[in-house]
């Protein structure tokens, strides 16, 4: 029964990502040249509802903190790096489910080139301790101030600050529909639903499925590292197949499914040779998962889930996240290349 809950919430993540267009590696990549501000709108839209009513439905008893802890060198580092492999790839770690179920053959390529990520981090933990810390413990403006008043004052009027940003954001964007505002509501109310303590009592989380998978594969399963994965990532490679199959069923219903490698913002920049897109979307999902399990998250579960919850290490990730993805939309996006 659990297992289905988890289908299913993975199902309604896909398709709200799907509906607004923000799996597709033509809106992420365009979000990295500042062509297409879909997913920045969308996902404070989201955060700013969610501070208001997860933090409520928290302090009412429904639902639980699920703070990351604010480990410096790994969310800086990490969200640098995770910010440049999403440029490049042009998709996070929760799209490439959805992409993949569309027919899309880069997120394909992606997806191992994370699986192989996952297992490089998993080998190379134990040395990086050093440059991932220090471990400042769980930090959130919750924990931060004391009196309860002062907090739900403070939360209230920052959520309601972000979201405000979203419509500033959307007068910059290029002339568009509504749906990013269904999305970003459902997305809200989506989070809600997954960190009740009548349902699965956590957030929602994409990158661990990477490590997990890779190293039930290759048999590196007897480390601590693993240990620790082992039950975020088998739930959330659960999740992750509802994602799947949203990408897959719709786009069958839509008659949208379409095998394709190559998009129209990566033809823009950077030309239709095939075997330079693969060797790319490969390098991206590989430089993705590393940035996401040095921070110890990605979009969905540390900037989305995160930064509903006032988290310091998850306001700090998507601060360096997006500089590693504009830094990078910059120099590796240039108009020239047509082959």
């Amino acid at each position: 029964m659990q297992t289905l809950m988890i289908l299913v919430f993975g199902f309604l993540f896909g398709a709200i990502l799907q509906y607004s267009k923000l799996n597709k590696n033509d809106t992420i990549s365009g979000l990295a040249t500042l062509e297409d501000l879909n997913v920045a709108k969308t996902i404070a839209l989201a955060i700013g509802i969610g501070i208001i009513l997860l933090n409520i439905e928290i302090g009412l008893g429904f639902a639980s903190y699920h703070i990351k802890p604010l480990i410096l060198g790994g969310v800086i580092f990490g969200g640098l790096i995770f910010g440049a492999g999403m440029a490049i790839l042009g998709y996070c770690p929760g799209t490439l489910a959805i992409s993949l179920g569309e027919g899309s053959l880069d997120a394909l390529v992606g997806i191992f080139g994370g699986l192989l990520g996952g297992v490089v981090f998993t080998l190379l933990q134990p040395y990086m301790s050093g440059l991932i810390g220090p471990d400042l413990g769980a930090l959130s403006l919750h924990s931060s101030v004391k009196s309860n008043y002062m907090f739900y004052f403070i939360a209230i009027i920052i959520g309601i600050l972000i979201i405000g940003v979203s419509f500033w954001i959307n007068k910059k964007d290029k002339p568009s529909d509504n749906k990013w505002i269904y999305s970003g509501i459902a997305l809200a109310i989506l989070n809600l639903l997954v960190f009740s303590i009548y349902t699965t009592n956590r957030p929602i989380g994409a990158s661990t499925t990477f490590p997990y998978i890779a190293d039930l594969l290759t048999g590196i399963t007897d480390n601590s590292y693993f240990s620790k994965i082992e039950t975020p990532g088998h739930w959330e490679f659960v999740f992750l197949g509802g994602s799947f199959f949203a990408g897959l069923i719709i786009s069958l219903i839509k008659k949208d499914f379409k095998i394709k490698l190559i998009y129209n913002n990566w033809n823009k920049y950077k030309g239709n040779n095939s075997l330079k897109r693969i060797i790319w979307a490969f390098i991206g999902g590989f430089i993705l998962i590393i940035g996401a399990r040095m921070a110890g998250g990605c979009t969905s579960g540390h900037i989305l889930s995160g930064g509903m919850q006032l988290a310091a290490s998850s306001t700090i990730f998507m601060v360096f996240t997006f500089a590693g993805l504009l830094l990078t939309g910059k120099f590796f996006y240039k108009k020239t290349e047509n082959s």
